[in-house]
């Protein structure tokens, strides 16, 4: 029985460490709507897989290395190869160009960035929990961003077709490398005093898996995306001084 409560959660994050394969996998296919919606799905397996450890009180070490391991893979190189191939397919850049390049090195920087976070966040996880995180997490920035922001392209063509990709895409992976190595207080999704707070956050939850389930409304995705982005920010800033 101690065995299965630790089955469980890691069984969530082999699934997600496997959709993030399938997610890269799918975008070199051209899929891109696709493997977007897979890094989706991927965030879903991240919250039952945190939710179902706590439950079971099946948090160990080799969980929590596990999950930055899976974390990487579906929140880091696969939305960094999504957005590539959307520089390329959607944002008319040209390959082997300038424009090209830049957007490689922007990628690249993604990925490093949120192995570094996630290296930085395992150290820490033997302190007690503060209901803060140091810098944005990887599933805000990856999975919750860039992979809604491919499918609003694509859902809105001509969104992507009246603004210069070649120069937002790239700007939009330095910035979110930044966020995530940064020393920004960002909240963690857990339940708080406030009765009103917590419904909030439970209806967030909800409208996301009723999208992913369904692959449905990806401008509510990156439209709540970014509000808790600056949100988040804002929170941390104000609770610093206060």
């Amino acid at each position: 029985m101690s065995r299965l409560r630790y089955t469980i959660p890691n069984s969530f994050t082999a699934l997600s460490l496997l959709l993030g394969v399938a997610s890269i996998v799918t975008t070199q296919l051209g899929e891109l709507e696709l493997a977007a919606w897979i890094i989706v799905w991927c965030g879903l397996l991240d919250v039952m897989d945190g939710a179902s450890a706590r439950l079971l009180k099946a948090t160990s070490s080799f969980g929590a290395e596990f999950d930055s391991m899976a974390d990487l893979v579906a929140f880091g190189v696969a939305p960094a190869v999504l957005m590539l191939n959307a520089g390329l397919q959607l944002g008319g850049i040209e390959y082997d160009t300038g424009q090209f390049w830049v957007l490689v090195v922007a990628v690249a920087v993604f990925v490093l960035a949120g192995a570094m976070r996630l290296a930085r966040f395992n150290l820490v996880s033997d302190v007690p929990s503060t209901g803060w995180f140091a810098g944005v997490p990887i599933t805000a920035a990856g999975g919750g961003l860039v992979s809604s922001l491919v499918l609003v392209l694509i859902y809105h063509p001509d969104i992507g077709a009246s603004l210069p990709l070649h120069l937002y895409l790239p700007v939009l992976m330095f910035v979110l490398s930044l966020l995530m190595i940064s020393r920004l207080r960002f909240p963690k999704a857990k339940l708080r005093k406030s009765k009103i707070f917590n419904a909030f956050q439970i209806l967030v939850v909800a409208g996301v898996y009723y999208c992913g389930i369904t692959r449905s409304f990806p401008e509510y995705l990156f439209g709540m995306g970014i509000f808790l982005l600056i949100a988040g920010i804002i929170a941390g800033r104000i609770s610093r001084h206060s």
